[in-house]
């Protein structure tokens, strides 16, 4: 039987989500790798246990993760019920709906219909009872934003859910979706985006500067870009690499030299900072306190506990931000 260490709240930080009363770790883990039906389950356990050993009490998922989709519930599900029953209260489990999950009309983007039938499957699958964050995970042009907006206002209502998110909305879509669910009485508390020193894309379309606006949380996925900002990607692509492995997502022709290049630059920085690369890059994407939190991917604990190590040094100096800049070719 799990027992978690009586030390995992000493050193995580822990940030309101907005304006909301809820806090979120800096740190949060993220299953949408690694816990599918394709992963090792004792290695799967472990992580968890080491991340929250380690105040890492946010754990994010999606209705769609895998390989299997849904597996990542699935095996999250039996985690929970068999080592984390006594923790409940102290977690935070959040899961989405928006990408395809079944066949047919009624199996993605954002209908009131997809979105309230895939949180109860959803929940069989984690054997809970209530999620405390559902999000809708992809803006859906042919949907009426109040259909989609009220479907998460009844995920609430109904207790299968404590506070309603966004994931992948521009800055836009956000101020209209924010401006229904506060007229519904719905906990709107975050918005979940793409954010790295690589991908600038909520700064570019709004998101964060209306996110901060409107005192709404954002937490980050994908900070270390794929593993592109990380120490693996210095000597060019790893055999065993996700470039090689899975290409789904990242594709072997985005790893150029020009981008080695830049990785290599900023590692350099990173080690005149006394952190590594990775811990600079999660550090970089909370530096502003304009992101609540980020979230993590990780393939075995170790790299959890790397990863944490991020929190100990957020600030970074006018100079330090602006050779990261020339470096991305931002100036």
């Amino acid at each position: 039987m799990y027992t978690a260490a009586q030390t995992r709240y000493d050193s995580m930080q822990y940030p309101h989500c907005g304006n909301s009363g809820l806090r979120l770790p800096a740190i949060s883990l993220g299953f949408w790798h690694n816990f599918g039906s394709t992963g090792n389950y004792d290695n799967m356990r472990n992580m968890c246990f080491t991340a929250f050993d380690n105040g890492i009490a946010h754990f994010d998922l999606a209705n769609n993760y895998g390989p299997e989709d849904g597996s990542a519930e699935t095996n999250t599900g039996r985690i929970l019920k068999e080592n984390f029953s006594a923790y409940r209260d102290e977690l935070v489990i959040s899961t989405k709906a928006g990408y395809y999950m079944w066949p047919g009309p009624y199996g993605e983007w954002g209908s009131r219909k997809y979105l309230l039938a895939s949180l109860d499957q959803s929940l069989k699958r984690l054997q809970l009872d209530y999620v405390d964050i559902f999000y809708h995970h992809r803006m859906d042009p042919n949907t009426p934003l109040e259909e989609t907006m009220g479907a998460l206002a009844q995920a609430v209502k109904s207790g299968k859910a404590l506070y309603a998110g966004l994931s992948n909305y521009d800055g836009p879509t956000l101020e209209k979706a924010a401006a229904i669910l506060d007229s519904l009485h719905c906990p709107f508390i975050i918005n979940q985006n793409r954010y790295s020193i690589f991908d600038r894309t909520i700064e570019e379309n709004g998101l964060k500067e209306t996110s901060a606006r409107l005192k709404k949380g954002i937490i980050a996925f994908s900070p270390l870009a794929q593993g592109m900002l990380t120490d693996r990607y210095l000597h060019g692509i790893p055999d065993d690499s996700r470039v090689k492995t899975d290409g789904r997502f990242l594709k072997a022709d985005s790893v150029t030299e020009e981008k080695l290049a830049k990785i290599r630059a900023l590692n350099d920085l990173a080690t005149e900072r006394g952190q590594t690369l990775a811990e600079m890059a999660l550090a970089w994407v909370l530096k502003d306190g304009m992101v609540t939190s980020v979230l993590i991917g990780a393939s075995k604990p170790e790299q959890i506990l790397d990863n944490i190590k991020a929190i100990r040094n957020t600030k970074f100096s006018e100079e330090e931000l602006r050779r990261i800049d020339e470096i991305c070719g931002i100036l």
